[in-house]
């Protein structure tokens, strides 16, 4: 029978490879910065959308890649990200795997730990979060777990870089795991039957063998690139022949039988001892998942998120940095300097006009949504390192199953309140291309972005309470009837939900400190130009009359379903190019009094709606395809204005006094 279809060797790699290996939020990441430094690569892994950071190391005067690998629950894919992770060890023939955990769950850990020891790769576990496993009264022996796996085992506390040292020198050597798991006579005797048929690869047979045994499907097209038709199929009769002579599915047998070790280890190994966190910490931690406590909690964070971010983002430093630092200042300087140096009127119109770049760009990206960014992006730092928001999501997720989604999907649209671009990448991490599909649309038509939200909180610092509600009844109402009815129509199951949960915690002003700053200046490379690219082409628009012509053709549909001036049409416009652009116009134009209160709620509501912006747009064709895009756009455009038509009609017919 032939077997290969060619033969796979394996050199030594000309520069060594390190892999990083955990569950998601288990620090990962910053081990990987901690060990590599500032100088990363990030890409996509072939034939994938999934990106992967490699960054070198050197230690002892030798140089090491390291290499990033997506958040896992399980070497068994149940995810694109997981199937990368696990065609990395397939492909990479590392020369070490470092397998960062979470100390305060060492059960979670070990099932992880024990596939790796499987695939016979030199391995180090290093325990991170230390410090917060101490916190919850956990101890874990290092040396009786070292002892037991056959390996290294390190502690970390990644903020302090604590134990960083230690896991430097570890690495330098690696070494095998010598435990094993038996899987009872009749596994293991197809297991040696499978591995007679398996092709050599970056990890052990043994371990190829057990991922067939337990159903992994994902591994078919590796199989097809390595082996006959002929041998496949002997495979799958082997498979199904293993399956026969056992009651119970096989995957279940080969789980059962991991999580039985994993017991026993952790008995052995992890002392409980009374808690450091006093009796509020555990106060807060109950309450902020209860399903009815967690609710003030919420509405509570709500609030703060309100007072900081719309009255004093968008209301005291708006009014700093518009008035007085570009209104007294810079405007008028740069007018100053324009009138001297550009004889030409349409360069002059084209820096400090009705749509100059300073004037209307700098002013509106620096002067307004630049405030309120940066307080909304400090608020949301704050929120991820006191570790509410997995907290949120299990609140939450019994009201999203309404919508065919589990907990994970809520997390895209938590990260979506930050940058909708962004939040369209983590929908990888959703099992299933329907879930992935209803979180993208869900995430383009009711999720502002942080530019556009901070600037919709400013507009409300000007409204009543009722137009306040009317906003968030109407915007939520919107995103659960849209969910139910994609659920409905988008084909497939909806999947289990499983997260685990931080410990509340105090936000650490460095790390805060990072996240800010890395997302301004995101802001400022990303946003800024956009601006100024969307002013050019106004200002173009404008100076051909083509801005007029658009904006009376659009005079029926804005001036008459939402009952908003015509030149809001050119906001909308926009809007396309920068959501928060288009708000940014409405904003400006709720200021000088151009909008009374039912139009600004009307504007309020049609541009949080509104289709996606063009980056947004551009990473959906990238994710989900240009059909799902072009689909979605037109679905939330039409959406997005009936929603808004209907809600002045009822408004304007009811009298309604906002």
């Amino acid at each position: 029978m032939q077997c290969h279809k060619e033969s796979t060797v394996f050199s030594e790699p000309a520069i060594k490879r390190i892999v990083l290996i955990g569950n998601p939020n288990v620090g990962k990441s910053v081990i990987f910065g901690l060990l590599t430094g500032r100088y990363v690569t990030v890409s996509n892994y072939p034939g994938t959308t999934v990106e992967i950071s490699q960054g070198n190391m050197t230690l002892s005067d030798k140089r090491y890649l390291v290499i990033d690998t997506p958040g896992v629950n399980s070497l068994i894919p149940m995810s694109e990200d997981e199937r990368v992770t696990r065609d990395i060890l397939l492909a990479e023939h590392p020369y070490a795997v470092i397998q960062v955990a979470d100390s305060k769950n060492l059960r979670r850990t070990l099932m992880i730990t024990l596939q790796l020891t499987e695939m016979d790769l030199p391995l180090i576990l290093d325990l991170n979060m230390e410090d917060e496993a101490r916190d919850r009264g956990i101890i874990i022996n290092k040396e009786s777990l070292s002892e037991i796996l056959g390996i290294k085992v390190i502690g970390t506390v990644a903020p302090r870089r604590k134990g960083l040292k230690e896991l430097r020198d570890a690495i330098t050597h690696p070494v095998v795991p010598t435990m094993k798991v038996h899987y009872g006579d009749v596994i293991e005797d197809y297991i040696k039957k499978i591995e007679d048929l398996i092709p050599p690869s970056g990890i052990s047979k043994r371990s190829v063998a057990l991922m067939i045994l337990a159903g992994d499907e994902s591994l078919r097209h590796w199989l097809k690139e390595h082996l006959s038709q002929e041998v496949i199929d002997e495979i799958e009769r082997l498979r199904d022949e293993c399956q026969s002579q056992c009651v119970e599915p096989l995957a279940k047998i080969i789980n059962d039988a991991r999580y039985k070790v994993v017991e026993d280890i952790t008995r052995k190994v992890v002392q409980q001892v009374p808690r450091k966190g006093g009796r509020l910490t555990s106060i807060l931690e109950r309450a902020t998942m209860h399903p009815i406590w967690g609710i003030p909690v919420f509405i509570f964070v709500l609030f703060l998120l309100y007072e900081f971010v719309g009255v004093f983002g968008a209301g005291t430093l708006v009014d700093f940095f518009e008035q007085i630092i570009f209104g007294r200042y810079i405007n008028p300087m740069v007018t100053r300097i324009a009138d001297l140096i550009l004889p030409v009127q349409f360069f002059k119109d084209m820096l400090v006009g009705e749509y100059g770049v300073v004037t209307v760009a700098l002013t509106y990206s620096i002067a307004i949504i630049l405030p309120i960014t940066a307080t909304f992006f400090i608020a949301f730092s704050i929120l991820e390192d006191s570790g509410y928001l997995p907290r949120l999501a299990i609140m939450s997720n019994k009201l999203f199953n309404m919508i065919g989604l589990n907990g994970k999907a809520i997390l895209p649209m938590v990260l979506g309140l930050g940058c909708g671009t962004m939040a369209v990448m983590t929908t990888r991490i959703l099992e299933t291309k329907r879930d992935r599909i209803i979180a993208t649309f869900l995430l383009a038509l009711a999720i502002p972005c942080s530019a556009q939200l901070g600037v919709i909180l400013g507009m409300m610092g000007s409204l009543s309470l009722k137009a306040t509600a009317i906003w968030i009844f109407t915007v939520i109402a919107v995103l659960f009837v849209s969910g139910f009815l994609a659920s409905k129509v988008v084909p497939g199951k909806k999947t289990e939900f499983f997260l685990e949960i931080p410990p509340l915690r105090k936000p650490r002003l460095s790390n805060v400190l990072i996240k800010t700053v890395g997302r301004i200046e995101w802001y400022l490379k990303e946003a800024v130009p956009l601006f100024i690219l969307g002013t050019l082409v106004l200002f173009l628009l404008d100076k051909i009359k083509l801005l007029e012509v658009i904006e009376k053709a659009a005079a029926p549909l804005v001036k008459g379903a939402l009952g908003l001036p015509p030149k809001t049409a050119g906001f909308f416009i926009m809007g396309f190019l920068r959501r928060d652009y288009g708000a940014a116009g409405l904003f400006s134009m709720a200021q000088h009094g151009q909008l009374d209160s039912q139009q600004t709620l009307v504007s309020l509501i049609t541009i949080t709606l509104f289709v996606p912006c063009l980056a947004n747009f551009f990473m959906i064709i990238k994710e989900r395809g240009i059909r799902v895009a072009i689909s979605v756009t037109i679905i939330v455009f039409v959406i997005a204005f009936l929603v808004g038509g209907l809600l002045n009609y009822l408004l304007s017919s009811m009298n309604v006094m906002l």
